[in-house]
């Protein structure tokens, strides 16, 4: 780690640098300024194409195609520019008019008809596609993991705890499956979600478009446009896009956060409860005092970026909704904090992926924890009870095991004094703590 990392401000890009190569790589001000060239050289070729076609010569053809590259120079000269003008965009306009020295006529049509916010809008939804497909790959790598953990452990009966109390016997892999398919829920959602961006100049009224080609339907040209950027077009906006897109998928996936984080709380409590031992890497130190100790601490580190995560998406829902008249600049820095959002995400994903593949099942812990917990069939008893017609069977059980252990001799002898059936008998004694589990095994495999 060189100096210049070790004084960055955020860990994002210091300690957790390597950890966030994804989110880097397309909410990066490198990322951001690439993204708008893009914008400014496709909507140019594409007013070429539509509107001045005469100017498409071979040569402009090939400067073009070779712009659609976007070199890291020409955005390292976006930002030279910058200095001067103090205008991200239109640096970037004049980085382009650079590339086409001595044609005045491809110069001039650079930027045509568009204010910075119609770059901007295309820009981030284009980023905003770009992440979405990682974020969901990488749910989708969460989910397989979870689903390997739910089937290896699908039979393996267990202690619930409702209250942080002892219930009713459930199985690890039904548990564990819980989660998989909460996050498959929103997963399906969220592959539904759709881009937004706006277009059509100043207040986005398309007003020079117009007067220069009053015959043209230029919603349907933009819509047009769009289809090859794979956008939706809002057509009815103030300078800026609303962002009630962004806030509908940061609000998914912050509910994504909380299912993560539900389940890291609970990976984490069964690790305390040794349901779970941690398989071990010889050189980690899990204490700086005591050597016996192995931590979870790839739980504990996606807890705590998920949260950070979660406020951050909360916050950018909340505020780029709001707005003020036909716009107002708060947006913008707002908007760059997207990235930040996401990399937390990423450093969580990170740890929850390698957590999960350090867990193994602590199967002679979690028997121990059924073992003679006769009063976990109390709910069984009170239920053939109450099937005998017994008005009281519920109070008669509670007398005999509210807050007490009872052994299985006790059980039975509950067994034989309180049912009638000869049936019901045959079948509550026969049931042990470690059988009680109803269709837990069936759930664990559920999709």
């Amino acid at each position: 780690m060189d100096e210049k990392t070790l004084r960055s401000l955020s860990p994002l890009d210091g300690r957790y640098h390597e950890k966030t190569e994804v989110t880097r790589e397309i909410f990066s001000e490198l990322g951001l300024i690439k993204h708008r060239l893009k914008v400014e050289v496709e909507w140019l070729k594409y007013f070429l194409n539509n509107f001045r076609e005469e100017l498409l010569t071979p040569e402009v053809k090939k400067q073009l195609n070779e712009l659609s590259e976007l070199p890291d120079s020409l955005a390292l000269r976006v930002k030279e520019i910058e200095k001067t003008t103090n205008h991200d965009v239109k640096a970037v306009e004049l980085a382009l008019a650079e590339q086409f020295d001595g044609n005045e006529d491809i110069q001039s049509l650079i930027h045509i008809f568009l204010t910075s916010e119609d770059v901007n809008s295309v820009s981030y939804a284009l980023m905003l596609k770009k992440i979405h497909a990682s974020t969901l790959s990488w749910l989708e790598d969460i989910q397989l993991k979870l689903k390997d953990l739910a089937e290896k452990n699908k039979d393996l009966a267990m202690l619930s705890r409702t209250h942080g109390q002892p219930a009713s016997p459930t199985t690890l892999g039904k548990e564990i499956n819980v989660f998989k398919t909460r996050l498959k829920s929103e997963h399906s959602k969220m592959k539904e979600a759709k881009f937004y961006a706006k277009w059509g100049g100043a207040t986005a009224n398309y007003n020079p478009h117009k007067l220069a080609f009053p015959d043209t339907d230029w919603v349907e040209s933009t819509k047009k446009f769009f289809e090859g950027l794979d956008l939706e077009l809002s057509k009815v906006t103030t300078q800026i896009e609303p962002h009630d897109y962004m806030a509908d998928l940061f609000h998914g996936i912050a509910r994504v956060n909380n299912i993560l984080l539900d389940l890291t709380k609970d990976i984490w409590t069964y690790i305390s409860l040794d349901y779970f031992n941690l398989k071990l890497k010889k050189d980690e130190v899990g204490s700086s005092t005591m050597p016996h100790k192995v931590n979870p601490i790839d739980f504990e580190n996606a807890e705590g970026n998920l949260g950070l995560s979660n406020a951050l998406f909360n916050h950018l829902a909340d505020k780029l909704t709001v707005s003020r008249l036909q716009r107002d600049l708060s947006d913008s820095t707002t908007l760059r904090n997207i990235g930040s959002a996401f990399g937390y995400l990423e450093i969580a994903k990170n740890s929850m992926l390698k957590g999960l593949d350090k867990l193994e099942a602590n199967e002679a812990a979690i028997a121990s924890d059924l073992e003679d917990r006769y009063e976990l069939l109390a709910e069984a008893l009170q239920s053939f009870l109450r099937l005998e017609g017994m008005k009281d069977g519920y109070d008669r059980v509670k007398e005999l095991s509210r807050g007490q252990k009872i052994d299985k001799d006790t059980y039975l002898k509950a067994v034989d004094s309180l049912v009638k059936s000869e049936e019901h008998k045959e079948i509550l004694k026969q049931l042990t703590p470690q059988t009680y589990v109803g269709i837990a095994s069936d759930l664990a495999k559920e999709e």
